[in-house]
């Protein structure tokens, strides 16, 4: 008689799936994601354009979910047709996010002021449209906390993105009734130090998981795969590390991890 049995079911909250590493093996790479279990993944667009090209990859895969919404780097693209051109995206079946959106004033691609309109451009119609925000924020905390605080009482809900911030900026993330989105820099035992003695202070109720695949590939995986891409398949060597720093089961952790994603993104 068999002993195997089916991997601990799993959502990625946030994957690249229209980047051009994956282009080669898209397919692939999404199998194999299904084969570990992560059943569920939100492929984020940067800009409107990717957002039309992944809700043409969901129409194939009944796991894939969309976001719609424009980066911070390219908000100086953000022009007074676009609020429409999004509403009209965000009204696709897949579409479970208006995002990544926020601020990023640590590269400055886009000028901070072209950052700010397209952030609250993006926030008010998150609220107009009952869409959670999945949210960007680098280097920006100020701004970012006064922006999310005015829309706040008009979202269904949000999550800081790629979270690897202080014990502040995570109260103050939390304060905002956000929930977190822990990556593989969890994994990093150099870089990741601060943000794995914060995970266990995350209440389980605001705990998501994600690889922001190709990036972010978890520095302690082995073997390493050549290409040093990350892939979906790869969630729960993220989550058995979460799991560890929290002191509880893998189990527990997926239950509610799925919970969450379900509440928020009604996946």
């Amino acid at each position: 008689m068999s002993t195997n049995t089916a991997p601990l079911p799993w959502t990625d909250i946030a994957v690249n799936l229209s980047s051009s590493q994956f282009r080669p093996d898209l397919d692939e790479v999404i199998a194999r994601a299904t084969e570990a279990g992560v059943t569920h993944l939100i492929a984020v667009a940067s800009d409107l354009d990717e957002a039309r090209q992944l809700q043409n990859l969901a129409r194939h895969h009944p796991g894939i979910h969309t976001t719609a919404g424009v980066h911070p780097h390219y908000a100086s693209r953000f022009d007074a047709d676009s609020p429409q051109q999004l509403r009209q995206l965000c009204h696709h079946r897949s579409v479970v996010a208006v995002g990544e959106c926020g601020l990023d004033y640590n590269r400055d691609f886009s000028p901070r002021a072209d950052q700010r309109r397209a952030f609250a451009a993006q926030l008010k119609l998150a609220g107009e449209l009952a869409k959670p925000v999945l949210m960007h924020c680098r280097e920006a905390g100020d701004d970012f906390q006064a922006m999310v605080r005015e829309h706040r009482p008009h979202l269904v809900g949000g999550v800081l993105h790629c979270f690897t911030g202080t014990e502040q900026e995570l109260n103050q993330a939390l304060d905002l009734d956000l929930s977190i989105g822990i990556t593989g820099w969890v994994c990093d035992e150099r870089r990741g130090q601060e943000l794995a003695q914060l995970v266990p202070s995350i209440p389980a109720d605001r705990l998501l998981l994600e690889t922001d695949a190709p990036y972010l590939l978890p520095r302690d995986l082995r073997p390493k795969p050549k290409s040093r891409r990350n892939e979906p398949r790869w969630l729960p060597h993220i989550a058995n590390k979460v799991a560890e720093l929290r002191n509880e089961s893998l189990e527990s952790l997926s239950y509610q991890c799925q919970l969450n994603a379900k509440r928020l993104f009604q996946v």
